[in-house]
């Protein structure tokens, strides 16, 4: 699998993420030791602890690993919610990361942030900078709670590919994002020995008190007791008892979805700032799932979809969009189930059964099939030509 070199590692989320879904991470930079220090307990490959802000240097250290893709979420603090409302300090590494992936030229890139980031000045600079130097880009908030991780967490991403339309994953993002946000409970089973429990609010018009039936709230990089204090909130599920405690830095990381293994250092502030500043590892599996399906479909391919495309524009009577979605449709069921040449009933019958397949909604299989109906018509087009030498 493709070569990955991640910028702003942090403790690693992202990497675990794009290493779980089968990528080959070659490197990694991290700029804060202690956080580097953690990295280097759960990987086998360098960390180089670099500030990224110069460019220059960093781009020559960079260009010796040969990445095809550059992974990374530049410090976002000066975007949060949680931080200043300002863009200022930190947010300018976001334009580092553009000029960087703007120098290198990797054939994907992908930039994770908050939510708020999207609509910044500091985006829409390195922005232009990533249309300039040729990608095409998907851009997409997406939720933890509904790609697998059992936390409330929205996250912007950026999604580059050289050569390609804006919006290339977003059908892919659409039809794997869950409507069903993933509870506590549903993730870990019976393994919790609590039903309640408490997050300190950032004011007391908020709630404290939380359940396992429902997502967690967004990890933050501080974790408080329960405070004498706490006047109880009406949304509480139950009212403040001796049981309830705030969550210990290992369930904290759980709930980030990384491993029990997973090997932490640092003093305990340092550990719950990484813990809180990363990536959901499945989150992070989810992105990389999207873009290796997209890899799949677009450079392995062994039948000639433009050509199909072609067929398409000049015998059918579809619109300019539905033309592109049957051929990314039928794309997607290459990826699912190798065609290997025309479609016949066994084709059909073993995409069918299939059980990636079998997990789409009914509306998307209907598409997929459609679109190798059209193939198959495609096919028989193709080689009727071929037999009267057309």
């Amino acid at each position: 699998m493709k070569k990955i070199v991640d910028l702003f590692a942090g403790c690693g989320g992202l990497s675990m993420g794009f290493q779980d879904a089968g990528f080959n991470i070659v490197g990694a930079f991290e700029f804060w030791d202690i956080a580097a220090d953690c990295y280097e307990k759960n990987f086998e490959h360098p960390v180089y602890r670099m500030d990224l802000s110069d460019v220059e240097k960093s781009v020559e250290k960079i260009k010796l690993l040969k990445p095809e893709i550059i992974i990374g979420g530049p410090p976002c603090q000066d975007f949060s919610h949680a931080g200043k409302r300002i863009e200022a300090g930190r947010a300018s590494l976001t334009g580092a990361y553009a000029q960087i992936i703007s120098e290198i030229r990797p054939r994907y890139f992908v930039m994770e942030n908050v939510d708020r980031a999207q609509k910044s000045n500091t985006y829409a600079s390195a922005r232009n900078i990533f249309v300039k130097a040729g990608y095409g880009l998907t851009e997409i908030i997406l939720d933890a709670s509904h790609c697998g991780v059992p936390q409330k967490r929205k996250r912007f991403f950026c999604i580059g590919s050289l050569g390609q339309k804006d919006g290339f994953l977003l059908e892919y993002f659409n039809n794997q994002v869950s409507k069903h946000e993933t509870t506590l409970r549903e993730y870990f089973g019976d393994a919790l020995d609590f039903e309640y429990y408490y997050r300190h609010p950032r004011n007391y018009n908020r709630r404290g008190i939380f359940s396992i039936d429902e997502p967690a709230p967004t990890m933050r990089g501080v974790n408080r007791p329960v405070p004498q204090g706490y006047p109880g909130h009406p949304n509480d599920p139950c009212p403040l008892n001796e049981n309830i405690r705030a969550l210990t830095t290992l369930e904290r990381a759980l709930i980030q979805t990384f491993p029990p293994s997973y090997k932490w250092q640092g003093s305990k502030t340092d550990k719950e700032q990484m813990i809180g500043n990363a990536v959901p590892v499945k989150l992070a599996e989810f992105v990389a799932n999207a873009l290796k399906y997209h890899i799949n479909c677009c450079e392995t391919e062994d039948i000639d979809f433009s050509q199909f495309a072609v067929w398409l524009h000049a015998t059918q009577t579809l619109t300019e969009r539905t033309q592109k979605d049957t051929v990314s449709r039928l794309k997607r069921a290459n990826h699912i189930c190798k065609l290997n040449g025309k479609p016949d009933a066994l084709y059909i019958f073993s995409l069918e059964q299939n059980e990636n397949f079998k997990k789409l909604t009914p509306a998307v299989r209907s598409q997929l099939k459609r679109a190798v109906a059209f193939y198959t018509a495609f096919s028989n087009a193709s080689f009727v030509n071929m037999e009267a030498g057309v």
